[in-house]
Parts: structure tokens; C-alpha cells; sequence
């Protein structure tokens, strides 16, 4: 980054990336529950993992944030939106965990089962 406006650019990319209710979106979708009750429990963190690995590995992810979920005593939640698909609700995150799912769910296709919300509840 050199100028101004390469900076500028850079924001606004980000900022569209991060555009969860964008209508016209059709690919895959990642929403980390920032409500008060997500941040508590670490969310930022989970958050800037996904945005950070996701751009590492330069899928075509939206990631955004929503407010809160309704589950909090399993925050942070990150739920993953793959068009066709059934929506699949992660619980209990940490950084480390998000990498893993990135990896294994949004690029391998193989949803990392012990994190989910089934399995929390057993």
C-alpha cells in the first residue's frame, strides 16, 4: 500500500465483503453472533479469524455479523449459509477453531461435526 487511495480501495472491499444483507449475494455466507452475550465470550476474536483466514486463502466468502442468535450459553456462534444446503450452526468458538472450519467445512466440504450445535446439546 503506497497511497491514499489504495488504502481507500482496500476499506471499501472490505466494507462490501462484509455486506451480509446483500441481496444479491449468492455464494457461501459466514455470521459470527456480535451481540453483547457473543462479544463477551470472545466473538471479536473468532471474527477476525475467519475474515483473516478466508482472505488468506482468497475464497469468495461473505463474512459478516448479526446481532444476537438466541443460544447464548453457547456463543460464539458462527453459522455458515451454502446455497442448497442446510444452514450449520458452530458453538462454543475460538480462533483456532474457526481456522479448522474454514479449512475442513469451506474448503473441504466436510462440516466439522463436533463443533455443532448437535453436538453441544448431547
Amino acid at each position: 500500500m503506497k497511497s491514499l487511495e489504495e488504502l481507500m480501495a482496500i476499506r471499501e472491499k472490505a466494507r462490501q465483503g462484509m455486506g451480509i444483507r446483500n441481496d444479491k449475494f449468492e455464494g457461501t455466507r459466514v455470521v459470527v453472533g456480535m451481540a453483547t452475550c457473543g462479544i463477551a465470550a470472545g466473538a471479536r476474536p473468532v471474527l477476525q479469524a475467519l475474515v483473516d483466514e478466508i482472505a488468506k486463502e482468497n475464497l469468495d466468502i461473505q463474512v459478516g455479523q448479526t446481532g444476537c442468535i438466541g443460544i447464548c450459553q453457547y456463543e460464539p456462534v458462527v453459522e455458515v449459509f451454502e446455497p442448497g444446503k442446510e444452514k450449520v450452526t458452530y458453538v462454543k468458538m475460538t480462533p483456532e477453531k474457526a481456522i479448522r472450519v474454514v479449512h475442513k467445512h469451506l474448503i473441504g466440504g466436510e462440516v466439522v461435526q463436533e463443533y455443532t450445535i448437535g453436538q453441544a446439546r448431547k
